[in-house]
């Protein structure tokens, strides 16, 4: 974890929690000290100096997570420095769209933007109650989790014709009584008001299927 600040040291311990094995580096010491003694290893230094970097495993990482504030020069120097030094997965903090393309292009696998991507889960959970979670997995296409629409109720998968109507695919159908969940459920499945769907689609279908009472 190149970074320490409240993002990186939210990240590294949370990664930690996990059971990942963490290294984090930081020119400051009192970042370091908040988090030295829940993760494997804290580094004072230059996250960009390229020396401190050949020093780390850096090919041995399953990911190297980037997060060094709002200077745009520090954050695309260390991309640069690990992606030659041979990091196999590459995601770093954005600030900016523009920002974000060029860290594409010097090799990171990812670019996040935490504060616009809680902006927007929290905008869509408050305008949709009846979404429990949503995944985005590719431009397209996300996997949501939607308790089953009233209309909906007592019919079977088969009467719902979620895939014609809607357009979106059921991947999985979960009582929330029993936490029982049904991977791909057959057709005369009865729907109930106590369920949770877990379907794919893009987000037009997804829409329509989030609309419905």
């Amino acid at each position: 974890m190149l970074g320490m600040g409240s993002f990186g040291s939210a990240l590294a311990t949370r990664l930690a929690d996990n059971g990942c094995r963490v290294t984090g580096v930081d020119s400051r010491r009192d970042r370091l000290d908040a988090v030295k003694n829940t993760i494997h290893e804290a580094i004072i230094g230059d996250a960009t100096d390229r020396e401190l970097l050949e020093n780390l495993p850096i090919k041995d990482a399953t990911s190297v997570f980037i997060s060094l504030g709002e200077t745009i020069s520090k954050s695309l120097l260390a991309t640069l420095h690990v992606k030659e030094l041979g990091a196999r997965e590459i995601v770093v903090k954005g600030v900016t769209k523009e920002h974000g393309k060029i860290l594409s292009h010097l090799g990171a696998n990812r670019v996040v933007y935490p504060e616009e991507e809680v902006a927007r889960e929290l905008a869509d959970k408050a305008s949709w109650p009846n979404v429990l979670d949503f995944l985005p997995i590719d431009p397209e296409y996300s996997v949501v989790e939607i308790t089953v629409p009233e209309s909906l109720e007592g019919k079977t998968l088969a009467d719902a014709d979620l895939r014609n109507k809607v357009g979106v695919f059921v991947l999985g159908l979960k009582n929330i009584m029993s936490g029982q969940f049904m991977m791909f459920p057959e057709g005369r499945v009865k729907l109930m008001e106590d369920q949770i769907l877990l379907v794919i689609g893009k987000e037009e279908e997804l829409a329509r299927l989030r609309e419905m009472t």
